[in-house]
């Protein structure tokens, strides 16, 4: 199965380093983050990429074909660029797309998955890791027979939990993770009849075509418990660097 990586939005939230770069190639112990994102999926077997490139997407073909893009290659890109290469010392087959400077998620989905021809597909965020495993994601999907499966993770709290009766505290707690609230993680499994339900490059995934998913009862979510971390911030990045030998 092919693994499609949406790799293109701004990075706002991180400005000041990715004014330069996009946020997928944000180093973490010396590596873009992306690259391990892909080895969320290598060390299972899946090593067939699609990265949906849009913000500062030259940078990611640089690092990987390791020289400077010229036009032919910018041409090549926006069809979708094909180029074997070794990650973490496996044989792998990246495809670069450029699927547009303000497009969004759900419709630089649409724009990656017309390169696909298998009826279902991984699909995740170039900023999340995990240790999820992925042979149990991919049974869990089609034994659940729904178009689309989420990958639901508990998210760590941002701040710490107080509670007390009258002026007394009677329970102190520091940051924990929230273990009745459960989050989109990434990592979905998607059948390609979903597609359908993408408009165009201004579908906001996240929004209405998983929220009509949801609602008409299509949508299954495979809960892990495990390590799980986005990269919006700089703390996010200084807790990921603490996991990455824990989930690797």
């Amino acid at each position: 199965m092919k693994v499609i990586i949406l790799a293109g939005g701004l990075g706002t939230r991180l400005e000041e380093i990715t004014k330069t770069i996009p946020k997928p190639m944000v180093k973490i112990k010396g590596k873009p983050i992306i690259l391990y994102v892909m080895n969320c999926y290598i060390k299972y077997g899946y090593t067939d990429f699609i990265i949906a490139m849009g913000y500062k997407g030259e940078k990611i073909v640089e690092f990987f074909l390791k020289k400077k893009i010229n036009k032919t290659i910018q041409n090549q890109i926006k069809k979708g660029l094909s180029y074997k290469t070794k990650i973490f010392k496996k044989n792998c087959n990246l495809t670069f797309l450029d699927t547009g400077q303000k497009t969004m998620t759900g419709g630089r989905l649409k724009r990656a998955s017309r390169l696909i021809s298998d009826e279902d597909f991984f699909m995740t965020y170039g900023d999340g890791i995990s240790n999820v495993n992925i042979n149990k994601l991919k049974k869990f999907h089609f034994n659940q027979k729904k178009p689309v499966t989420v990958t639901a993770v508990n998210p760590p709290a941002r701040f710490g939990e107080i509670i007390f009766k009258k002026n007394r505290v009677v329970n102190f707690s520091e940051k924990k993770q929230i273990k009745n609230s459960w989050i989109n993680g990434g990592f979905f499994v998607i059948n390609r009849k979903f597609i359908k339900l993408i408009k165009n490059d201004k579908s906001i995934l996240e929004r209405s075509p998983l929220e009509i998913l949801a609602k008409k009862n299509k949508l299954s979510a495979f809960k892990h418990k495990s390590y799980w971390q986005c990269f919006d911030t700089k703390r996010d990045m200084s807790y990921i660097k603490t996991i990455i030998k824990k989930i690797f």
